[in-house]
Order: C-alpha cells, then structure tokens, then sequence
C-alpha cells in the first residue's frame, strides 16, 4: 500500500509590489511583481519604449537608462531595487523639437546606422560627460583625477565601452561625443 499525498493547492498569480518611479520627471505609481525588470516597467506598463531589449543579459547596453543620475543596464536591474529612484531614459534627455545636445551631435555626424542601439548610446555619452565633469577616472585615464577629466577618443572609447554598435558606427558616435565637448554643452 502506497502512501498518497494530499492534491496541491493551486498556484495563485505571484504577488505584486507598489512602487514609485520618478520617471523622466513625472512621478508614477506601478505594480510589478518581484521578477520584474525596470526595462520591462518602463516599456510595459509605461509605454516608454525608447530604451530597447537588445541581448537582455547587460551585455549590449541598448537598455541603458540614468538612475539617480548614473548610467545603469535596465535589464539587469529590478523595477522593485529602483522604487523611489528618478530615472532619465531617453525620452526624458530632449524633445523632437528641443534635443539634447548629444541628440542633436548623434544627428550631425550620423552617429548611427539601424539606431537599435542609439538611445542606450546617447544615455551613456551623456552619463559619461557627468562623470569626466565630476573627475571621476576610467581604466585609461593617464593622471589621478584632479577635477573635471579632458575627454579625448580613448576616454570616450573607454568609457562607451559597455555599449555595443553592431553596425560598428563607432567612430561617429565618438565624433559626437567630441562635438558636444567642444561646444562646452555637457
């Protein structure tokens, strides 16, 4: 005679977390469950679909958003991690009719081919212009910050290292970085 166990309950929807994001400047309340990620907030429930799914593992850097100011792979992080953080994606750097200026360098110098990639491109230059005005020093940085960092191809090229072009439109976009250095428009 076998022992019988007792039929298991059925599984109920996992459970949901309230949270808010200050998204872009506008203050949003969402439900997410636990596995949820901010990219999957962000182009799911709020429709800001800019930031794009390239390899979903933070290795392409397509999803790359500004939380709290720094540059972050929005797959890997959960939408729960960030509650209460402001996040910048790339609708929130300009407009169609105001860009920023590293949208407006990105156009200038064709810095883009299929433009899967730009928008995590453009939020990562601009992130990377933030942390060269904040003396913060990279791999290939020659001198122990001291201040604001000069920016030159290799910085930029370090720098804009977690973010892959399959198109390989890499020199444009360090033209375009360049650009807005010289302009003085960080």
């Amino acid at each position: 005679m076998t022992a019988r166990l007792p039929p298991s309950p059925p599984a109920g929807p996992p459970p949901t977390y309230s949270i808010t994001l200050q998204v872009n400047g506008q203050r949003h309340e969402l439900q997410v469950e636990a596995r949820t990620s901010l990219l999957d907030a962000l182009r799911e429930q709020l429709g800001l679909t800019g930031s794009k799914k390239g390899c979903d593992r933070g290795q392409c850097g397509a999803c790359t958003v500004l939380c709290e100011g720094r540059r972050i792979n929005a797959c890997l992080s959960l939408a729960v991690m960030q509650d209460g953080c402001s996040i910048t994606t790339i609708e929130g750097l300009g407009t169609p009719q105001s860009l920023h200026p590293l949208q407006a360098a990105f156009v200038a110098e064709d810095a883009f081919q299929c433009g899967y990639c730009t928008p995590g491109q453009i939020c990562s230059a601009a992130a990377l212009l933030q942390e060269a005005e904040a003396g913060c020093a990279s791999a290939v940085t020659r001198r122990w910050p001291q201040g604001p960092q000069a920016l030159d191809e290799a910085e930029i090229r370090e720098r804009m290292s977690g973010n892959l072009c399959r198109c390989g439109a890499y020199p444009h976009i360090v033209r375009a970085v360049l650009r807005v250095c010289a302009q003085g428009s960080r």
